[in-house]
């Protein structure tokens, strides 16, 4: 009985506490710097409910939630009073300036919904903050060094050397550390995806000792971390997300000996998570209107081309070469366009580069190499090349040429075959043999009568009606056949699958024989070429963006179109540091081998 009424007078007391109303309150700062960190938080006096957080716009999120719970009971004159909280604290930084307003924040509790404030907060500027440079300048357009210091132990300085640039111009990409603790290494970092941009990592030396440099009056050590290589495929102010990257501080443990200082004291390593400001590049559509030749190269090039044989035999091969040279997104360079006589047979080019990348860009040359073949005897021409493309340095298009070049083909000798061929089609030639034509017989010889007529037997109408039908299928199936190869676009996209394959074979054929840089080589023209007949897109013009966005209107899955993205990357990435293990190699092949397969079996 007494444990009853026990109970029954704690629940009494405890009715007020369980009749409090739920309150959202946030605490945050109401004036944060550019680029400086700083945390939100907000507390629920009760728990039990779920909690959503508003989209921070305006601001990098840089980890969150972290939870906690806390809870206190007082019983004072017989009256309870319970205080419970969770705290729910994310971590931002300041991307701009201005003025910015964060939407409140919801705790749901048995189907109702409570809202916090809304949070109003200030960006200002940096009290060191230096002018922004314009385009052409060849100092980086984030915030310097100095703006990102302010008071600063250890920062990073994220930046590039162009504010401003036109599409596919090329821009580095530099991730700098400063400190002024002693740091015992960098565990972790985390680089931006680079979306919409071409990337490619630059060589650069280990970080085996920091040089020394002062900012602002404080002396920093600093060393570069990596450096980048970024060709934009899209226009438009472009952000390029913060780098973060989770360093090891060196902390002394312990008071130091009054007589030997530090010397025999004892140190640990304190993770510490820093990241930079976000950047934001003003990337310029290419001016004007597009040649019709041109080759989407922007940089500044030259071309040249040559001839292997200027008299060849009738069905005897000839090489023809043109080179471009330069500087520019040369991995884009198009394929250019010879117009040559019908009756020369013109083969798909061989590519190959030689190219280089550097903090001033990708320099080298890249050739494509034409096999043709003369199938008739003359006087042929192969007519001036054009290939235009923007100069970076005149700021419009340049139209390169080549000078027209000529070849003769020989008929051939009768030790030959005796085959010439005329346009593509076979034919022999009309030779007099002397026993072409035989005399008719005078004399009648015997004649015998047949039993029964031909005309009057029904498996000769049989016969006929078979071959007439036969003749009509046959005729059909040819039109058909000439119908459906007079659509050159269908016909590539028919047999992109087989073109691809073959090349996957090669590369196949490259991963057996430990040639690692060709396959991933053979990969990539693969899959691009496989992209370009398939999806109807001009090589040229074919670029990461455009093909995710026609395989997304296809209706292929988001992770089916970051598989062949991964695997372009990791390909791209490969050929210029081959590496990686036989079972790696092997899941490029199979992974580029089943996105054809699944994508032949989505579109047909």
């Amino acid at each position: 009985m007494k444990k009853t009424l026990i109970y029954l007078t704690f629940i009494f007391l405890c009715l007020p506490v369980l009749a409090q109303d739920v309150s959202i309150e946030a605490s945050y700062p109401s004036v944060v710097h550019e680029g400086s960190q700083f945390s939100v938080m907000w507390t629920v006096n009760t728990g039990g409910g779920h909690f959503s957080a508003p989209s921070f716009e305006g601001f990098y999120k840089l980890m969150g939630p972290q939870t906690s719970y806390s809870s206190s009971t007082q019983i004072i004159n017989g009256k309870v009073t319970q205080n419970t909280s969770y705290s729910y604290v994310y971590y931002l930084q300041a991307v701009k300036e201005g003025k910015f307003v964060i939407p409140p924040a919801t705790f749901t509790l048995k189907n109702k919904t409570y809202h916090s404030d809304s949070l109003h907060i200030e960006v200002t500027g940096s009290t060191a903050r230096q002018n922004v440079p314009q385009a052409g300048n060849n100092t980086a357009n984030a915030a310097p060094a100095e703006d990102e210091a302010a008071g600063k132990d250890v920062f990073i300085d994220f930046s590039l050397n162009r504010g401003s640039v036109y599409l596919g111009q090329a821009i580095v990409a530099t991730v700098k550390i400063y400190t002024r603790v002693d740091l015992s290494g960098i565990n972790e970092i985390k680089y931006p995806s680079f979306t919409g941009f071409l990337k490619t990592d630059l060589d650069t030396p280990p970080l085996n000792s920091l040089r020394r440099e002062t900012v602002n009056g404080t002396a920093y050590g600093t060393g570069i971390i990596q450096q980048f290589l970024l060709y934009p495929q899209i226009t438009g102010e472009v952000t390029i997300d913060p780098v973060q990257i989770t360093v090891l501080i060196q902390q002394k443990t312990g008071q130091s000996d009054p007589f030997f200082g530090d010397f025999f004291s004892s140190f640990q390593s304190v993770p510490k998570v820093i990241v930079s400001k976000a950047l934001t590049l003003n990337v310029k559509p290419l001016p004007g209107t597009q040649p019709g030749d041109f080759s989407g190269v922007v940089g500044d090039i030259n071309i040249k081309a040559g001839i292997s044989k200027d008299t060849v035999n009738v069905n005897d091969a000839v090489n023809f070469k043109v080179v471009i040279s330069g500087s520019g997104n040369l991995k884009l360079a198009g394929t250019p366009s010879l117009k040559l006589s019908p009756d020369v047979e013109l083969y798909d080019p061989k590519v190959t580069d030689n190219l280089k990348n550097n903090t001033n860009g990708t320099t080298g040359q890249k050739t494509f190499d034409f096999l043709m073949i003369p199938r008739h005897y003359g006087d042929f021409t192969i007519p001036s090349v054009s290939y235009s493309y923007f100069s970076t340095s005149t700021g419009k298009y340049e139209r390169l040429s080549t000078k027209p070049f000529h070849f003769y083909a020989r008929k051939g000798t009768e030790d030959d075959t005796g085959i010439t061929v005329y346009g593509g089609v076979t034919k022999e030639d009309v030779k007099y043999v002397g026993k072409d034509i035989r005399f008719i017989k005078s004399s009648p010889g015997r004649l015998k009568k047949e039993s029964w007529a031909v005309l009057s037997n029904r498996l000769f109408y049989s016969g006929y009606a078979a071959a007439l039908l036969i003749f009509l299928i046959v005729l059909f199936i040819r039109r058909e056949q000439i119908r459906r190869n007079a659509d050159i676009i269908a016909v590539k996209n028919r047999k992109a699958a087989k073109i691809a394959g073959k090349r996957l074979k090669d590369a196949s054929a490259c991963m057996k024989k430990g040639e690692n840089d060709r396959f991933y080589e053979e990969v990539l023209k693969g899959l691009w070429g496989y992209l370009s007949d398939k999806l109807n897109i001009p090589v040229s013009s074919l670029n990461k963006i455009n093909a995710v966005n026609a395989l997304t209107g296809l209706g292929l899955a988001d992770e089916e179109i970051k598989q062949l993205t991964d695997i372009l990357d990791t390909c791209e990435y490969a050929r210029y540091s081959p590496s990686g293990s036989a079972s790696e190699l092997t899941e490029i092949y199979e992974g580029a081998s089943q996105f054809i397969k699944l994508l032949e079996n989505s579109i047909g």
